[in-house]
């Protein structure tokens, strides 16, 4: 699937870039990503993906340049207003409260859309009781998609690295984004994981647009529709995988191949 200048944008950025003192991190980076579409960020260390990642989610105020979110009529974001402009994301690693079982963690996605008040839920009036039993649902059904509602009841210390790592989307998808911001999300899962991992991301597809940074290259090039190669903070090529991986000025910069 290819990106149309038709269809609105889950995603903008425009002439973006960053400074820090007098390090030009992001040098007029521009990129979509549309809805139902999957695009991977990739460049080589110090090519600005994190930083780029870090401006869609908020992190990062641009120095010049915007940060759109066309599909939910919204410009640039605090990392805490991402949600209900219908964007979730995560980050490396996995992000779990440890204190908390599996499932708490994944109810824990859904703050944003709750309604009600803290009060009537700490109260445990019937309305805040409701919607508690509500969330839960939810959650075990989330779980249940990824195959991985077995693991409900324990602490995200007890459980295996790529179950984590499902857990953590299983709480991003309770938000119910219509675009999904991964950080590697690819790092320290084993081969197998890796194939769960890359089908889990693909069913997405029909419900979201997803963007992803991420290093390994074997995962991301059958996976995404499209990617955005940086270096040295400048978009250096755009499009297909099948394109990217031909690109001169790409293999030249990411994958260390002189002309």
């Amino acid at each position: 699937m290819s990106s149309d200048s038709t269809t609105p944008a889950s995603l903008e950025l425009r002439n973006v870039s960053v400074s820090f003192g007098g390090l030009l991190a992001l040098n007029d980076v521009s990129f979509q990503v549309s809805p139902h579409e999957i695009v991977g960020l990739i460049g080589p260390n110090g090519a600005g993906k994190t930083t780029a990642f870090n401006v869609a989610c908020g992190f990062v105020k641009p120095t010049s340049g915007t940060v759109q979110f066309p599909s939910a009529k919204k410009k640039a974001l605090r990392p805490d207003q991402l949600a209900r402009a219908n964007v979730a994301r995560t980050l490396q690693g996995v992000g779990l409260f440890n204190h908390m079982s599996v499932l708490e963690n994944v109810m824990a996605g859904a703050q944003s859309r709750r309604g009600g008040n803290f009060f009537t839920d700490f109260m445990g009036f019937p309305a805040g009781a409701r919607r508690e039993r509500e969330l839960r649902t939810q959650a075990l059904a989330g779980l249940d998609a990824l195959g991985i509602a077995n693991f409900a009841g324990q602490l995200p210390t007890a459980i295996p690295y790529g179950i984590a790592k499902k857990v953590s989307v299983a709480r991003a998808l309770m938000s119910r984004p219509t675009l999904l911001l991964l950080d590697e999300p690819a790092s320290g899962l084993d081969e197998n994981e890796l194939d769960e991992f890359a089908a889990l991301i693909k069913s997405l597809r029909s419900e979201m647009g997803v963007l992803l940074v991420e290093h390994n290259m074997d995962f991301v090039m059958p996976l995404v529709d499209r990617l955005v190669v940086l270096n040295f903070g400048q978009v250096i090529a755009s499009g297909p995988p099948e394109e990217i991986s031909e690109n001169e000025d790409v293999l030249a910069a990411y994958l260390g191949v002189d002309e």
